[in-house]
């Protein structure tokens, strides 16, 4: 098998990010489960009669197909799973999850264990109301993004749902979080705002 051949069919994931690439298409950066992180181009997606258009969105379930060994491979087919509403505090919550992916994963490196945690923080974001569930939340996604990404801590798994310790919790994950990354994150600094209405 060559590697113009390489083809995956109905790999579960997300689309993490989205941009224009050309006039009708886009580009879409994936987290898959037995991929990893994947870039896609989705040709002729911007169409307004696309069967891509209305699929292509963050925190919803996917099927995807696509072809090609490239760093960008090109997108065959997209089907959407059961849809997930996440709403005002918890989707910019599921932003910063996707950005901490994005910025920590190396591409087409696969993590089904960062992937089980990442759709088990979608599920709860999307039925949770307040921002001290969606901090537990976090704080969860983020250990177990650290954990099984190889950067984890040396301490037992804490009780995210304790009030009394998120605040310590918060500060060490983000002491932890600012080591690896070399700038911040954007959507961190937005939920910090959010958190003082």
């Amino acid at each position: 098998m060559t590697k113009r051949s390489l083809r995956i069919q109905d790999a579960q994931g997300y689309v993490l990010h989205a941009s224009p690439w050309r006039e009708t298409s886009l580009i879409a950066q994936c987290f898959t489960r037995d991929h990893g992180c994947v870039a896609v181009v989705a040709k002729g997606a911007k169409r307004p009669y696309s069967a891509l258009r209305p699929v292509l969105v963050s925190f919803q379930p996917l099927m995807l197909s696509w072809s090609g060994a490239s760093d960008i491979h090109t997108l065959i087919r997209a089907e959407a799973g059961p849809v997930r509403l996440l709403n005002g505090r918890g989707m910019m919550s599921g932003w910063y999850l996707n950005e901490l992916i994005l910025r920590l994963l190396a591409r087409e490196d696969p993590h089904p264990g960062v992937y089980d945690a990442y759709e088990a923080a979608l599920t709860a974001l999307s039925l949770t109301g307040s921002g001290r569930s969606h901090a537990a939340v976090l704080r969860r996604f983020e250990w177990l993004l650290l954990e099984y990404a190889g950067y984890g801590v040396d301490q037992p798994l804490p009780d995210f749902d304790d009030q009394d310790t998120e605040p310590a919790l918060r500060q060490a994950l983000r002491e932890r979080l600012d080591q690896l990354l070399e700038s911040p994150l954007r959507t961190r600094q937005v939920l910090m705002d959010l958190q003082r209405y």
